[in-house]
């Protein structure tokens, strides 16, 4: 079935294409799309072809996204460990896809913009923007992307995808559109003011950390890391031996308040990795819109 959710389309311009078109289409079924010039025909048949991404919205053929049949990929990501094996995840995740990368940059983290890898990637003919850099350099990016304007998929990391710095450095208004993944809640996203695991974490900032700017991601973080250490301490009971305690933090199987809905932290005897789960998303102008499932990397998944 292919299954258009809520597309919009708004160019650079300010014009706006379309707004908020849902439709489903099973196989078989003849749909007419009748309407004057200039009412959004064309573009909408370009974002189902994947010629176009929409601003917001998703556009499905059998609950698989439909992206850009060619796609031409650039990526920047930051020249040491980190982004060194944020490289190497992608290229994994693309397999034999690999050649599809037409630049592929590096940027120092004392480096004052990263403008010109931007430009490069434009002038390589990439119509997929990866953006794997920490908030600073991606909201750089963002506002490159617009200045040059350039509309290609534009990817950032979930690391980089906190409403309330990142996309608010860059504006709201050219940030629309762009796609990243989390684990976690945005303490500055307002689909989340009357959530109880946010609000848990607002009055634990409120009487631990009053002076802390609880809309920082790295907080979450840090709350979230504590949440993690309490299960375990709790699981050891009386007994906080070395031995027992690396016993449960091997045997976790919990869900942290401030975490999406779904996900869960599990370890096991030979899997040490916590955060094994991402959720897909779409930034929509003030807060970012979940799409897809909860993908998972776990070894048994």
């Amino acid at each position: 079935m292919l299954a258009l959710d809520r597309v919009s389309k708004t160019y650079p311009n300010g014009v706006e294409a379309l707004a908020r078109f849902s439709a489903a289409i099973r196989q078989g079924e003849i749909l007419a799309i009748i309407g004057g010039s200039g009412c959004g025909k064309s573009t909408l048949l370009r974002a189902i072809a994947g010629l176009d991404r929409a601003s917001s919205g998703t556009v499905t053929l059998d609950s698989e996204a439909i992206s850009s049949p060619h796609a031409k990929i650039g990526i920047i990501y930051q020249n040491d460990d980190f982004g060194r094996d944020v490289l190497k995840g992608f290229k994994d995740g693309l397999g034999a896809k690999t050649s599809s990368i037409v630049a592929e940059l590096s940027y120092e983290t004392s480096d004052p913009t990263i403008d010109s890898q931007v430009v490069r990637c434009k002038s390589a003919g990439a119509n997929v923007f990866m953006s794997m850099t920490t908030p600073k350099f991606a909201a750089q990016g963002i506002k490159k992307v617009a200045e040059l304007n350039w509309q290609p998929t534009h990817y950032i990391g979930n690391n980089a995808s906190s409403a309330g710095s990142t996309l608010k450095a860059a504006g709201f208004d050219i940030s629309k559109g762009i796609i990243s993944t989390n684990y976690g809640k945005d303490p500055a996203d307002p689909q989340w003011k009357d959530d109880p695991g946010v609000k848990a974490y607002f009055a634990f900032m409120d009487k631990y950390y009053p002076e802390g700017d609880k809309l920082n991601t790295v907080n979450t973080y840090g709350y979230s890391t504590a949440e993690l250490l309490i299960q375990v301490l709790k699981q050891c009971g009386d007994n906080l031996t070395r031995e027992n305690l690396m016993k449960q933090a091997a045997s976790l199987n919990f869900e942290i308040g401030i975490y999406l809905p779904g996900t869960k932290i599990r370890t096991g005897p030979d899997d040490y990795a916590p955060i094994e789960q991402l959720q897909m998303m779409r930034f929509k102008g003030e807060s970012w819109e979940r799409f897809g499932p909860i993908m998972s990397g776990e070894k048994n998944s």
